[in-house]
Protein backbone atom coordinates (compact mmCIF):
# COMPACT_ATOMS: atom_id res chain seq x y z
CA UNK A 1 0.00 0.00 0.00
CA UNK A 2 1.56 3.01 -1.19
CA UNK A 3 1.90 6.07 1.97
CA UNK A 4 -0.58 8.96 1.50
CA UNK A 5 1.90 11.22 3.11
CA UNK A 6 5.52 10.10 3.69
CA UNK A 7 6.45 12.54 6.15
CA UNK A 8 4.14 11.21 8.48
CA UNK A 9 5.58 7.68 8.56
CA UNK A 10 8.11 6.42 11.67
CA UNK A 11 10.07 3.01 10.93
CA UNK A 12 10.59 1.99 14.81
CA UNK A 13 11.12 -1.31 16.63
CA UNK A 14 7.79 -2.51 18.12
CA UNK A 15 7.68 -4.33 21.48
CA UNK A 16 8.23 -7.82 19.87
CA UNK A 17 11.30 -6.54 18.38
CA UNK A 18 9.93 -6.22 14.77
CA UNK A 19 10.97 -3.14 12.55
CA UNK A 20 7.49 -1.74 11.38
CA UNK A 21 6.56 0.91 9.33
CA UNK A 22 3.51 3.17 10.32
CA UNK A 23 1.82 6.41 10.31
CA UNK A 24 0.83 8.55 13.25
CA UNK A 25 -3.07 7.24 12.77
CA UNK A 26 -0.83 3.82 13.71
CA UNK A 27 -1.64 2.68 10.46
CA UNK A 28 0.43 -0.82 9.33
CA UNK A 29 2.53 -0.39 5.89
CA UNK A 30 5.17 -3.22 6.63
CA UNK A 31 6.90 -5.31 9.36
CA UNK A 32 9.44 -7.61 9.45
CA UNK A 33 7.35 -10.10 11.16
CA UNK A 34 10.30 -12.16 12.05
CA UNK A 35 8.23 -14.40 14.68
CA UNK A 36 6.81 -15.96 11.20
CA UNK A 37 10.44 -15.64 9.40
CA UNK A 38 10.99 -19.03 12.02
CA UNK A 39 13.33 -16.58 14.48
CA UNK A 40 12.05 -16.98 18.44
CA UNK A 41 11.02 -13.81 20.40
CA UNK A 42 13.80 -13.86 22.79
CA UNK A 43 16.62 -14.16 20.30
CA UNK A 44 15.06 -10.82 18.86
CA UNK A 45 15.16 -9.10 22.26
CA UNK A 46 18.13 -6.28 22.11
CA UNK A 47 18.09 -6.83 18.51
CA UNK A 48 19.40 -3.69 16.29
CA UNK A 49 18.70 -2.23 12.85
CA UNK A 50 22.00 -1.42 10.13
CA UNK A 51 21.72 -0.66 6.82
CA UNK A 52 25.27 -1.75 5.22
CA UNK A 53 27.51 -0.44 2.60
CA UNK A 54 26.04 -3.03 -0.32
CA UNK A 55 22.79 -1.76 0.38
CA UNK A 56 21.04 -4.57 2.90
CA UNK A 57 19.14 -3.67 5.46
CA UNK A 58 19.91 -5.94 8.39
CA UNK A 59 18.17 -6.34 11.50
CA UNK A 60 20.33 -8.09 13.98
CA UNK A 61 19.90 -10.17 17.25
CA UNK A 62 21.89 -9.21 20.65
CA UNK A 63 24.13 -12.16 20.14
CA UNK A 64 25.11 -10.60 16.43
CA UNK A 65 23.22 -13.19 14.52
CA UNK A 66 20.96 -11.74 11.67
CA UNK A 67 17.18 -12.28 12.16
CA UNK A 68 16.31 -10.09 8.50
CA UNK A 69 17.60 -9.09 5.61
CA UNK A 70 16.46 -7.05 3.04
CA UNK A 71 18.82 -8.89 0.29
CA UNK A 72 16.16 -11.88 1.21
CA UNK A 73 13.39 -10.00 -0.35
CA UNK A 74 14.36 -8.48 -3.38
CA UNK A 75 11.52 -6.10 -5.35
CA UNK A 76 12.29 -4.42 -8.86
CA UNK A 77 15.95 -4.44 -7.93
CA UNK A 78 19.21 -7.05 -7.50
CA UNK A 79 22.00 -5.47 -5.71
CA UNK A 80 25.70 -6.81 -5.97
CA UNK A 81 25.41 -9.18 -3.19
CA UNK A 82 22.40 -10.51 -3.74
CA UNK A 83 21.15 -13.49 -4.98
CA UNK A 84 17.80 -14.54 -6.73
CA UNK A 85 16.63 -17.72 -6.39
CA UNK A 86 16.21 -19.50 -9.74
CA UNK A 87 15.33 -23.14 -8.75
CA UNK A 88 12.88 -24.23 -5.50
CA UNK A 89 12.92 -26.86 -3.41
CA UNK A 90 12.95 -25.76 0.13
CA UNK A 91 11.67 -22.02 -0.99
CA UNK A 92 9.66 -20.51 -3.58
CA UNK A 93 11.29 -19.43 -6.63
CA UNK A 94 12.10 -15.35 -6.56
CA UNK A 95 11.47 -12.86 -9.10
CA UNK A 96 12.22 -9.27 -9.56
CA UNK A 97 8.81 -6.96 -9.81
CA UNK A 98 8.31 -3.94 -11.70
CA UNK A 99 6.80 -1.04 -10.58
CA UNK A 100 3.49 -0.41 -11.40
CA UNK A 101 4.65 3.07 -12.70
CA UNK A 102 7.49 5.43 -12.11
CA UNK A 103 5.80 6.81 -9.62
CA UNK A 104 3.25 3.85 -8.08
CA UNK A 105 6.14 1.08 -6.75
CA UNK A 106 2.74 -1.34 -5.91
CA UNK A 107 3.90 -4.57 -8.26
CA UNK A 108 3.33 -3.64 -11.83
CA UNK A 109 3.29 -5.56 -15.43
CA UNK A 110 6.74 -7.18 -15.87
CA UNK A 111 8.90 -9.81 -13.83
CA UNK A 112 12.14 -11.04 -14.19
CA UNK A 113 13.13 -14.52 -13.36
CA UNK A 114 14.32 -18.12 -14.23
CA UNK A 115 12.33 -20.46 -16.09
CA UNK A 116 9.91 -22.39 -13.44
CA UNK A 117 10.81 -25.86 -15.88
CA UNK A 118 14.50 -25.34 -16.44
CA UNK A 119 16.53 -23.02 -14.69
CA UNK A 120 18.82 -22.77 -17.12
CA UNK A 121 17.06 -19.41 -19.04
CA UNK A 122 15.64 -16.61 -17.93
CA UNK A 123 12.49 -14.58 -18.42
CA UNK A 124 11.14 -11.38 -18.35
CA UNK A 125 7.32 -11.55 -18.09
CA UNK A 126 4.19 -9.71 -19.12
CA UNK A 127 1.78 -10.80 -16.33
CA UNK A 128 2.08 -14.49 -17.54
CA UNK A 129 3.11 -13.87 -21.18
CA UNK A 130 6.73 -14.55 -22.34
CA UNK A 131 7.90 -11.45 -23.28
CA UNK A 132 11.97 -11.64 -23.46
CA UNK A 133 14.10 -14.78 -22.53
CA UNK A 134 17.87 -14.79 -21.94
CA UNK A 135 20.45 -16.84 -23.69
CA UNK A 136 20.78 -20.67 -22.25
CA UNK A 137 23.41 -20.52 -19.52
CA UNK A 138 26.48 -22.06 -21.29
CA UNK A 139 29.07 -22.13 -18.36
CA UNK A 140 28.38 -21.74 -14.87
CA UNK A 141 29.89 -17.88 -15.24
CA UNK A 142 28.35 -15.82 -18.05
CA UNK A 143 30.67 -12.80 -18.52
CA UNK A 144 28.91 -9.63 -20.12
CA UNK A 145 30.64 -7.03 -22.72
CA UNK A 146 33.11 -5.20 -21.24
CA UNK A 147 31.71 -1.49 -20.09
CA UNK A 148 34.05 1.65 -20.93
CA UNK A 149 32.19 3.92 -18.62
CA UNK A 150 32.85 1.85 -15.67
CA UNK A 151 36.23 0.32 -17.11
CA UNK A 152 34.81 -3.27 -15.87
CA UNK A 153 32.67 -5.94 -17.14
CA UNK A 154 29.46 -7.33 -15.56
CA UNK A 155 29.73 -10.83 -14.30
CA UNK A 156 26.92 -12.87 -13.81
CA UNK A 157 27.20 -16.34 -11.59
CA UNK A 158 24.84 -19.11 -10.81
CA UNK A 159 25.30 -20.36 -7.27
CA UNK A 160 24.46 -23.45 -5.23
CA UNK A 161 23.31 -23.10 -1.85
CA UNK A 162 22.54 -26.22 0.17
CA UNK A 163 19.28 -27.89 -2.23
CA UNK A 164 19.07 -24.84 -4.53
CA UNK A 165 20.27 -22.20 -6.99
CA UNK A 166 20.64 -18.84 -7.42
CA UNK A 167 21.97 -16.38 -9.70
CA UNK A 168 24.09 -13.25 -8.72
CA UNK A 169 25.60 -10.63 -10.62
CA UNK A 170 28.03 -8.11 -9.60
CA UNK A 171 31.58 -6.42 -10.53
CA UNK A 172 35.42 -8.62 -10.63
CA UNK A 173 36.54 -6.41 -8.33
CA UNK A 174 33.21 -4.39 -6.53
CA UNK A 175 34.74 -0.85 -6.34
CA UNK A 176 32.15 2.58 -4.73
CA UNK A 177 33.84 4.20 -7.72
CA UNK A 178 31.61 1.56 -10.01
CA UNK A 179 28.00 1.62 -8.63
CA UNK A 180 25.67 -0.60 -10.16
CA UNK A 181 22.30 -2.50 -9.89
CA UNK A 182 20.02 -4.29 -12.59
CA UNK A 183 16.54 -3.32 -12.04
CA UNK A 184 12.88 -5.04 -14.13
CA UNK A 185 12.06 -1.47 -15.28
CA UNK A 186 7.87 -0.97 -15.29
CA UNK A 187 8.69 -0.35 -19.25
CA UNK A 188 9.40 -4.40 -19.27
CA UNK A 189 12.91 -3.61 -20.16
CA UNK A 190 15.44 -5.52 -17.61
CA UNK A 191 18.81 -2.79 -17.08
CA UNK A 192 22.01 -2.60 -15.89
CA UNK A 193 22.39 0.82 -14.54
CA UNK A 194 25.41 2.92 -12.67
CA UNK A 195 25.70 6.08 -10.68
CA UNK A 196 26.80 8.78 -12.27
CA UNK A 197 28.14 11.15 -9.88
CA UNK A 198 28.49 14.01 -11.90
CA UNK A 199 24.86 14.04 -13.02
CA UNK A 200 24.02 13.06 -9.57
CA UNK A 201 21.52 10.40 -11.15
CA UNK A 202 21.55 6.48 -12.52
CA UNK A 203 21.58 5.75 -15.96
CA UNK A 204 21.30 2.86 -18.26
CA UNK A 205 24.58 0.51 -19.14
CA UNK A 206 22.65 -1.52 -20.75
CA UNK A 207 19.23 -2.49 -21.60
CA UNK A 208 17.13 -4.86 -23.55
CA UNK A 209 15.26 -5.61 -24.94
CA UNK A 210 16.14 -2.94 -27.70
CA UNK A 211 15.25 -4.23 -30.54
CA UNK A 212 11.29 -5.40 -31.32
CA UNK A 213 12.50 -8.66 -32.84
CA UNK A 214 14.51 -9.17 -29.31
CA UNK A 215 10.96 -10.27 -28.07
CA UNK A 216 9.98 -13.32 -27.47
CA UNK A 217 8.95 -15.46 -30.55
CA UNK A 218 9.44 -11.73 -32.71
CA UNK A 219 10.36 -13.93 -35.83
CA UNK A 220 7.93 -16.92 -35.72
CA UNK A 221 8.87 -20.54 -36.10
CA UNK A 222 12.18 -21.40 -37.55
CA UNK A 223 12.52 -17.46 -38.30
CA UNK A 224 15.57 -15.56 -35.74
CA UNK A 225 16.33 -11.82 -35.02
CA UNK A 226 20.19 -10.93 -36.76
CA UNK A 227 21.55 -8.76 -34.21
CA UNK A 228 24.75 -8.11 -36.40
CA UNK A 229 23.50 -5.79 -39.02
CA UNK A 230 22.96 -2.30 -39.00
CA UNK A 231 19.18 -3.04 -38.99
CA UNK A 232 18.57 -5.29 -37.18
CA UNK A 233 15.38 -7.85 -38.66
CA UNK A 234 14.12 -10.69 -38.96
CA UNK A 235 15.51 -13.77 -41.33
CA UNK A 236 14.71 -17.22 -42.20
CA UNK A 237 17.11 -19.86 -41.18
CA UNK A 238 19.30 -21.46 -43.88
CA UNK A 239 17.21 -24.01 -45.59
CA UNK A 240 14.13 -22.45 -45.05
CA UNK A 241 11.77 -19.56 -46.64
CA UNK A 242 8.70 -17.10 -45.23
CA UNK A 243 5.72 -18.95 -44.65
CA UNK A 244 3.94 -15.46 -45.84
CA UNK A 245 6.53 -13.71 -48.39
CA UNK A 246 3.83 -10.88 -48.20
CA UNK A 247 3.65 -10.61 -44.64
CA UNK A 248 7.52 -10.92 -44.69
CA UNK A 249 7.98 -7.86 -47.30
CA UNK A 250 5.84 -5.68 -44.56
CA UNK A 251 7.58 -6.91 -41.69
CA UNK A 252 5.23 -8.85 -40.56
CA UNK A 253 7.28 -12.00 -39.21
CA UNK A 254 5.03 -13.67 -36.65
CA UNK A 255 4.24 -16.70 -38.82
CA UNK A 256 8.18 -17.15 -39.17
CA UNK A 257 9.05 -19.57 -41.99
CA UNK A 258 8.92 -22.94 -43.49
CA UNK A 259 11.17 -25.73 -44.72
CA UNK A 260 12.23 -25.22 -48.54
CA UNK A 261 12.54 -29.48 -49.19
CA UNK A 262 11.21 -32.01 -46.62
CA UNK A 263 13.44 -33.66 -44.62
CA UNK A 264 14.29 -37.18 -45.38
CA UNK A 265 15.75 -38.51 -41.96
CA UNK A 266 18.83 -40.87 -42.50
CA UNK A 267 18.31 -41.08 -46.52
CA UNK A 268 19.95 -37.44 -46.89
CA UNK A 269 19.98 -35.47 -44.08
CA UNK A 270 22.47 -33.22 -42.46
CA UNK A 271 23.00 -30.67 -39.41
CA UNK A 272 23.89 -27.18 -40.47
CA UNK A 273 26.30 -25.49 -37.92
CA UNK A 274 25.38 -21.89 -37.07
CA UNK A 275 27.81 -19.91 -34.77
CA UNK A 276 26.92 -17.52 -31.97
CA UNK A 277 23.17 -17.92 -31.71
CA UNK A 278 20.98 -17.38 -29.10
CA UNK A 279 19.80 -21.39 -29.17
CA UNK A 280 15.60 -21.49 -29.39
CA UNK A 281 13.06 -22.10 -26.38
CA UNK A 282 11.34 -25.39 -25.39
CA UNK A 283 14.35 -27.63 -25.29
CA UNK A 284 15.08 -31.01 -23.67
CA UNK A 285 17.75 -30.71 -21.74
CA UNK A 286 19.62 -34.19 -21.35
CA UNK A 287 21.80 -34.63 -18.93
CA UNK A 288 25.46 -36.50 -18.65
CA UNK A 289 25.97 -37.19 -22.02
CA UNK A 290 29.15 -36.37 -24.25
CA UNK A 291 29.27 -34.59 -26.93
CA UNK A 292 29.18 -38.27 -29.41
CA UNK A 293 25.83 -39.35 -27.16
CA UNK A 294 24.49 -35.45 -27.86
CA UNK A 295 24.88 -36.07 -31.19
CA UNK A 296 23.51 -40.10 -31.35
CA UNK A 297 20.42 -38.32 -29.51
CA UNK A 298 19.77 -36.46 -32.55
CA UNK A 299 20.35 -38.03 -35.11
CA UNK A 300 18.91 -41.40 -34.41
CA UNK A 301 15.49 -39.42 -33.88
CA UNK A 302 13.91 -38.13 -36.55
CA UNK A 303 11.70 -35.88 -35.06
CA UNK A 304 14.84 -33.60 -33.21
CA UNK A 305 15.08 -30.80 -35.32
CA UNK A 306 18.38 -29.27 -33.34
CA UNK A 307 20.92 -29.79 -30.71
CA UNK A 308 23.55 -27.66 -28.61
CA UNK A 309 26.54 -29.09 -26.77
CA UNK A 310 28.09 -27.38 -24.23
CA UNK A 311 30.98 -28.07 -21.56
CA UNK A 312 29.65 -25.60 -18.52
CA UNK A 313 32.60 -26.41 -16.46
CA UNK A 314 34.17 -28.05 -13.22
CA UNK A 315 31.58 -25.85 -10.88
CA UNK A 316 29.25 -28.88 -11.25
CA UNK A 317 25.64 -27.43 -9.96
CA UNK A 318 22.84 -30.21 -10.97
CA UNK A 319 25.28 -33.29 -11.21
CA UNK A 320 26.62 -32.75 -14.69
CA UNK A 321 29.50 -30.87 -16.26
CA UNK A 322 27.80 -31.14 -20.15
CA UNK A 323 24.66 -29.37 -21.34
CA UNK A 324 23.03 -31.27 -24.27
CA UNK A 325 19.76 -30.02 -25.65
CA UNK A 326 17.64 -31.06 -28.24
CA UNK A 327 14.74 -29.58 -29.84
CA UNK A 328 11.55 -31.84 -31.28
CA UNK A 329 9.74 -29.50 -33.52
CA UNK A 330 9.41 -26.16 -34.25
CA UNK A 331 12.44 -23.69 -33.39
CA UNK A 332 10.95 -20.70 -31.46
CA UNK A 333 12.80 -17.62 -30.11
CA UNK A 334 16.51 -17.81 -31.99
CA UNK A 335 18.92 -14.88 -32.34
CA UNK A 336 22.04 -14.51 -33.95
CA UNK A 337 24.07 -12.62 -31.47
CA UNK A 338 27.24 -10.11 -31.68
CA UNK A 339 30.34 -11.54 -30.49
CA UNK A 340 29.18 -14.36 -27.96
CA UNK A 341 26.69 -17.26 -28.04
CA UNK A 342 26.91 -20.76 -29.04
CA UNK A 343 26.36 -23.35 -32.00
CA UNK A 344 23.34 -24.43 -33.08
CA UNK A 345 23.29 -27.53 -34.96
CA UNK A 346 20.11 -27.29 -37.48
CA UNK A 347 19.06 -30.33 -39.54
CA UNK A 348 17.92 -29.92 -43.18
CA UNK A 349 18.09 -31.79 -46.01
CA UNK A 350 21.44 -32.48 -47.57
CA UNK A 351 20.96 -31.75 -50.79
CA UNK A 352 18.96 -28.75 -51.13
CA UNK A 353 21.88 -26.66 -52.14
CA UNK A 354 21.64 -23.81 -49.40
CA UNK A 355 24.37 -24.88 -46.46
CA UNK A 356 27.99 -24.80 -47.35
CA UNK A 357 29.21 -27.03 -44.44
CA UNK A 358 27.18 -29.48 -42.40
CA UNK A 359 26.99 -33.54 -41.15
CA UNK A 360 25.95 -35.97 -43.16
CA UNK A 361 23.69 -38.70 -41.50
CA UNK A 362 24.46 -42.51 -42.41
CA UNK A 363 23.25 -45.47 -41.04
CA UNK A 364 23.35 -44.61 -36.90
CA UNK A 365 25.18 -40.81 -37.25
CA UNK A 366 26.84 -42.03 -34.04
CA UNK A 367 29.90 -39.36 -34.32
CA UNK A 368 30.76 -36.30 -34.90
CA UNK A 369 33.18 -37.49 -37.18
CA UNK A 370 30.30 -38.23 -40.19
CA UNK A 371 31.49 -37.00 -42.90
CA UNK A 372 31.41 -32.71 -42.38
CA UNK A 373 31.27 -31.63 -46.10
CA UNK A 374 32.27 -28.23 -47.47
CA UNK A 375 32.00 -27.00 -51.04
CA UNK A 376 31.70 -23.92 -53.12
CA UNK A 377 28.09 -23.72 -52.52
CA UNK A 378 26.43 -20.37 -51.92
CA UNK A 379 24.31 -19.60 -48.87
CA UNK A 380 21.25 -17.84 -49.15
Amino acid sequence: MPIADPSSATLAFTNRSNLALSDTNGQLFWTTNISAAGNSLSEATGGEATLENNGNFILWSSQGTILWQSFDYPTDTLLPGMKLRITHRTHALQRLISWRNPQDPSPGNFSYGADPDEFLQRFIWNGSTPYRRSPVWNKFVEVGQYIESIKSTIYFTLQPIDDEVYISFGLPAPSVSSLVLMKMDCSGKIKIRTWNSNMSKWTDLQSEPNQECNKFGYCGPFGYCDNTQSIVTCKCLDGFEPNNKQDWTARRFSQGCQRMEALRCAQGDGFLNVSTMKVPDQFLYVKNRSLDECITECTSNCSCMAYAYANMGTKVINGDETRCLLWIGDLIDTEKLIGEGENLYIRVNGFNGTVSCFCFCFSACASRYSLYFAGPVELQ
